[in-house]
């Protein structure tokens, strides 16, 4: 896997891209100098986490025939007060689904990808964070 980054002002805004040629923005914030012009890199793995368990739980739901017309997650992380680095602590995720999805099969599902295959929840683990999270249908 290859990213290529390149810087676009004279601050803190930059473009990350992909082997694929997908593209996203980051920045700093404008308490040290940035103009808000992307998401923070540390907001990034956040983002990183939702999406790699987002795509495990669709092909899981999928594999059992439920029918998803709808799936949003939210994740609120608190980060180590006083430290350099500050690492993510606390990370708790609601994953909302809605459509024809049986609660057991969509937990089974959410407990299947952050336990075992969302790559990324295990390195934010291994980093020291706790992680939890809750799961909504139909709500």
């Amino acid at each position: 896997m290859r990213i290529e980054l390149k810087r676009l002002d004279d601050a803190f805004h930059f473009e990350a891209k992909s082997e694929t040629g997908n593209i996203a923005f980051m920045d700093g914030g404008e308490n040290i100098g940035g103009h808000n012009k992307g998401v923070r890199p540390m907001q990034m793995l956040l983002m990183g986490l939702g999406g790699c368990s987002a795509i495990d739980i669709v092909m899981i739901l999928k594999k059992q025939k439920q029918v998803i017309e709808d799936f949003e997650i939210s994740i609120d992380g608190e980060r180590e007060q006083g430290k350099e680095p500050s690492l993510w602590e606390t990370v708790v995720v609601h994953f909302k689904l809605k459509g024809q999805i049986d609660i057991d099969k969509a937990e089974r599902a959410v407990k299947l990808s952050m336990d075992k295959y969302c790559s990324v929840s295990k390195t934010l683990e291994l980093a020291g964070a706790n992680i939890s999270y809750k799961v909504s249908v139909n709500k």
